[in-house]
């Protein structure tokens, strides 16, 4: 980790965004930078979005750490990520969720994980699913997520498609993410794929929502706002 990073991430504790032990260790060992194009390089460690192309950014580090506080994702849990575009949440899940003690960047390798499949096969539990409908940005996910070797062990998995349709073939969810606003209300089909227990943290309108399932037309819902995010877009 740079001296630049390690001041945003201190910044971030230090202000209340980053608490829980396990994301601040996913933060540290997944840096910002591997997701940034090389244009954008010198802004990495800035708190605030970044364009990635085609008028999507990866988003503000101080939002990406209080939606993930607030999804608080267990090892061992299988999580959609909706607006995959830079591929760095989908990222820090796979850290967050495999258990992972030791991330090695550049390997291509990732160890210790606690599934049960670790130490008998270099394939491991699917636990991340990301839908990125822009099949440039999936490709650019996909080369910087494999930067940490979790598209080669099978953690995380890429898909080209609508994200307001979720993905049905890996449902259900133990919880949703979603990275682009939608207008009104989440979709449908992230209600349905998501398990009754499970949680959906998705940006709607210029808030952040919180959506607790409870049963099976059943629903906690909380709004937390003052956050701008691209538009979900549909189709």
């Amino acid at each position: 980790m740079t001296e630049e990073y390690r001041k945003l991430v201190q910044t971030l504790i230090k202000d209340g965004y980053l608490k829980t032990s396990a994301i601040i260790e996913a933060f540290t060992a997944v840096d910002r930078a591997d997701f940034v194009p090389d244009e954008h390089k010198d802004g990495a460690y800035t708190n605030a979005p970044l364009p990635i192309g085609h008028g999507q950014t990866i988003s503000q580090p101080l939002t990406v750490a209080f939606m993930l506080e607030l999804l608080e994702p267990n090892p061992g849990e299988k999580i959609l990520d909706v607006g995959a575009g830079s591929g760095w949440t989908a990222t820090l899940l796979a850290f967050i969720l495999s258990k992972t003690k030791q991330f090695n960047r550049g390997t291509s390798d990732v160890q210790n994980i606690d599934t049960p499949n670790a130490g008998t096969s270099d394939v491991q539990k699917l636990l991340v699913v990301g839908i990125e409908r822009i099949p440039e940005l999936k490709n650019f996910a996909e080369k910087n997520i494999s930067k940490y070797g979790c598209i080669e062990k099978g953690i995380v998995k890429l898909i080209r498609g609508d994200g307001s349709r979720g993905y049905k073939r890996e449902a259900p969810y133990d919880k949703i993410l979603a990275g682009a606003a939608s207008d009104g209300d989440i979709p449908p089909a992230w209600r349905n794929q998501v398990k009754i227990g499970g949680r959906i943290v998705a940006p709607v309108g210029a808030s952040v929502r919180v959506i607790d399932k409870l049963g099976k037309n059943n629903y906690n819902v909380k709004d937390y706002f003052g956050f701008s995010f691209v538009p979900l877009v549909r189709g």
